[in-house]
């Protein structure tokens, strides 16, 4: 069974897609992991990091995207063109064990979804708007993930900024998540709002099915330009809120080769291996190889510690 990472931040522009293109890339090639990359924002920077638009424009023609399965997420009865399997696009890159399950521009109807809700608190289920709600943003991405996440050792879901549905849904249905930033004052806000919002969503799932998401830690990107009074300022206060356990020792530089292989729809680790850029994020899948064996391992203890005590 795959481990579920989301990579997430309030705040857009912090390095979010090319850190979760990347890490994947750097996971598949380097370290033999089936690894999927799920693209959950609209602005799809994911997929058409993997992808030429025109090559997007033939899959979304014909409805092979994520839209199809959130629709039929939304309404059952709509079945989708294709199930998640040929969705899928494998090899991605050229790499064998990297997959991409490409986004879409317009993901979903909020109308739909207001509507389906209502439907069921109201005429099925008889139970408050808010109770369906929950609900359905606790199983809508576990749900369309559940047919292949036997089929990878991570699923790493590339959140849109922002507190959408789709966010949420990904948070609920992740084991951890990261959380890239850019080491200025305003990327920090981006940092404590979520924590904020992930306090309120434990709160909303603790009675029925408590969430067991754990943060894996923070990612610093694009740090080369910002050392400096400001720098400093941040990396104090994070450090003050957080455990130093909690900052990636790795920090991945401005590198002109990260922007080039966008150009290419490749990963900077497969486009310019050798390069600045490619060499970090090597040197942060190994630490956040290292972070998820000692998180596993822990949890592992601490669940037969639970189950001796029963």
């Amino acid at each position: 069974m795959g481990y579920i990472i989301s990579t997430v931040n309030m705040k857009g522009g912090v390095g979010k897609t090319t850190l979760t293109v990347n890490l994947a890339a750097c996971l598949a090639k380097y370290h033999d992991k089936r690894v999927l990359i799920v693209d959950l924002d609209t602005q799809i920077s994911a997929t058409l990091s993997m992808m030429s638009p025109s090559d997007f424009a033939k899959l979304r023609r014909d409805q092979r995207t994520l839209r199809q399965l959130v629709k039929t997420a939304i309404n059952p009865a709509a079945q989708a063109a294709y199930p998640i399997q040929d969705i899928i696009i494998p090899y991605a890159c050229n790499v064998p064990k990297l997959h991409l399950l490409p986004g879409d521009i317009d993901m979903y109807d909020e109308f739909s979804v207001s509507e389906m809700i209502y439907e069921k608190a109201v005429y099925r289920e008889q139970v408050s708007f808010e109770t369906v709600w929950n609900r359905f943003e606790r199983v809508l991405i576990d749900s369309i993930l559940k047919p292949v996440i036997a089929e990878y050792d991570y699923i790493i879901l590339d959140c849109a900024p922002g507190y959408n549905l789709l966010t949420r849904s990904a948070l609920t249905a992740s084991d951890f998540y990261l959380l890239p930033a850019r080491p200025e004052p305003l990327s920090l806000i981006g940092i404590q709002l979520l924590e904020r919002r992930l306090v309120k969503l434990r709160e909303v799932h603790q009675d029925e099915n408590p969430l067991d998401i754990e943060m894996l830690g923070i990612v610093f990107t694009m740090a080369g330009g910002f050392i400096g009074r400001y720098y400093r300022q941040v990396m104090n206060r994070v450090r003050t809120d957080y455990s130093e356990a909690k900052l990636f020792r790795t920090r991945i530089p401005s590198d002109v080769n990260v922007s080039k292989a966008v150009d290419s729809y490749l990963p900077v680790a497969i486009a310019h291996p050798n390069s600045r850029g490619s060499k970090a994020f090597q040197k942060l899948t190994d630490e956040l190889l290292d972070k998820l064996q000692t998180t596993i391992s822990r949890k592992h203890q601490q669940s037969s510690v639970q189950m001796s005590d029963l």
